[in-house]
Order: structure tokens, then C-alpha cells, then sequence
């Protein structure tokens, strides 16, 4: 899958997750690393929501900010996640496109779980009609 990625900061876990995202066989992309977190968030939703990735992976130090920034983007779906139920729910019933998570707080270890949630969730179909009316208001 290709996936872009993009911090405000340059760190072990920011590097533990690119490190993930490569193990798993994903052709990965940085974009606005070391950016401001308005210009992170904005960088990796116009990647995704143009087609350059399928998916996208964003943080800053609470993953507020850069969630914010992504979701001013049409077409990007952004969810702020803690753990890898709430990664898993943010595909399966929002169909979220980029996974947004907090540096602060978020360990290495759940890090690598919510992205495997992430990656591996498909939306639930039943719930697409209510994504695309969401969407036309926008």
C-alpha cells in the first residue's frame, strides 16, 4: 500500500513508525517532516485525497493540530486515535483515510498496533451512504 507520512517532529517514534511501515512492505512517502503541524496535516491529507496515497499517517505532539489541518482538506477523513480499537473503528465505520495519533502519549508498541489496525481494517459498506452525505455537505 502506499502510505505518506508526515511529523512535525523527527524522533525514535516517528522512526519507529516509518520502520513499521516499511517492514510491512508499504512504499512509504514523507512529506512537510519538521514542518509546522498546520502544514503536516494539510501536506499528507492533498497527498492522500489526490490519489499520490492510498492512505496517511500524520502526528504532532498532542495529534490534535495535525488532525484539524487534514480535515480542512475535502475528501480527507482524519481520526485522532489512541489505540487500536478506536484505528480499527475509524476505518470500519468512518472509513478514515488518514490516521492521526499524538506523540505525547502514544508508546512505540501501540504505535505499530493501531497501524496494523489501521492498514488492515475495511470499511463497513453499510456505512458509506452516511460518509457520502457527510461529504456533500462539506
Amino acid at each position: 500500500m502506499r502510505i505518506v507520512f508526515g511529523t512535525d517532529s523527527d524522533n525514535a517514534l516517528t522512526r519507529a513508525v516509518l520502520d513499521a511501515l516499511e517492514e510491512r512492505g508499504h512504499e512509504v512517502k514523507q512529506v512537510a517532516v519538521g514542518e509546522e503541524w498546520p502544514e503536516v496535516g494539510r501536506a499528507v491529507a492533498r497527498a492522500v485525497v489526490s490519489g499520490e496515497a492510498e492512505r496517511g499517517v500524520v502526528c504532532c505532539w498532542t495529534g490534535t493540530g495535525v488532525t484539524i489541518a487534514a480535515n480542512k482538506v475535502v475528501g480527507a477523513r482524519a481520526a485522532l486515535c489512541t489505540d487500536a480499537a478506536t484505528a480499527t473503528g475509524a476505518r470500519r465505520w468512518n472509513d478514515a483515510n488518514v490516521l492521526s495519533f499524538g506523540l505525547r502519549l502514544t508508546s512505540e508498541d501501540v504505535a505499530r498496533e493501531m497501524l496494523d489496525a489501521f492498514l488492515s481494517t475495511e470499511p463497513d459498506e453499510s456505512e458509506l451512504p452516511t460518509i457520502s452525505r457527510i461529504e456533500a455537505q462539506s
